[in-house]
């Protein structure tokens, strides 16, 4: 099992190391970094994974009981993930993927990282593109208004469109089994809605200059997170004053923080973040 969020704050306080955070997205845990965090401890930082408020420990506890992560915000996981930060005695770099990927965001306009990678990161307020296979890689989420306060998982064909395209059948399906879990609906509808909504949660203070330089990672046959968002956010993030870049990665889809070629995006996150940290 992992340790828990208080263990590896103590650890990374305690180490005297800059805290490397990662924020996972949907339909996974924060077990899915585990294979991220002694490559990123091997480069000096101390990596913690943190989970979302209420969040299962397991995958197998995940699947059994999706009412508990049920009915969770995008604002309601900031506040819990900046409150987890605060407690860390050096301001940490942080990297997220998906949904992560916005909250890194998020989390980044409030001053609390010192860099950031936001990978294949969902739509805020302000990016304006809604591609037509985002739509289709959410609609079991937002087609029914009532799933605001529901968690549903994706069937494993639901998942091999939206999540893992560009790999094969056998890798699919092995990402599928061993981390795929039940999703709150939540965030997805708040992301479509964002732009028609002036009071929502799903939007990033692009302007401070205390957000810290920013690297947006886009994989290049992402269906759920295609081209068009990844640089729709970097265009919103591109007048901040500190440092932001964005690259794609040709040929990797919305697994790349999880299939075999993983490591090529870690590394891409650590030589952007050692030029700041």
């Amino acid at each position: 099992m992992s340790a828990t969020d208080a263990e590896q704050i103590d650890r990374a306080n305690a180490s005297g190391r800059t805290p490397a955070v990662f924020v996972h997205g949907l339909w996974m845990l924060a077990s899915s970094w585990d294979h991220w965090l002694p490559h990123f401890e091997a480069a000096g930082f101390a990596p913690v994974a943190l989970t979302w408020p209420d969040e299962p420990a397991t995958v197998t506890e995940a699947r059994e009981r999706p009412e508990a992560i049920a009915g969770k915000t995008v604002g309601q996981v900031a506040d819990h993930l900046g409150g987890l930060i605060g407690t860390l005695e050096r301001k940490p770099v942080v990297i997220g993927h998906s949904v992560g990927g916005m909250l890194t965001q998020i989390l980044a306009g409030h001053g609390l990282s010192a860099a950031s990678v936001a990978i294949d990161p969902a739509p805020f307020r302000g990016v304006l593109a809604f591609p037509l296979s985002t739509v289709r890689s959410l609609i079991p989420m937002i087609a029914n208004p009532r799933n605001r306060k529901r968690a549903k998982p994706l069937t494993y064909a639901q998942f091999r469109y939206a999540y893992a395209n560009a790999v094969s059948e056998e890798e699919a399906k092995a990402i599928y089994e061993r981390y795929a879990v039940p999703a709150p609906c939540a965030p997805p509808m708040q992301a479509a809605m964002a732009n028609f909504n002036p009071r929502t949660e799903a939007k990033a203070d692009c302007r401070t200059p205390q957000r810290g330089p920013l690297l947006i990672i886009s994989g290049g046959q992402d269906n759920a997170v295609p081209w068009a968002l990844a640089n729709g956010a970097y265009k919103r993030q591109k007048p901040n004053s500190s440092v932001t870049e964005i690259i794609e990665l040709h040929g990797r889809d919305h697994a790349l923080t999880l299939d075999s070629r993983w490591k090529e995006v870690a590394d891409v996150s650590l030589t952007f973040l050692r030029r700041f940290v």
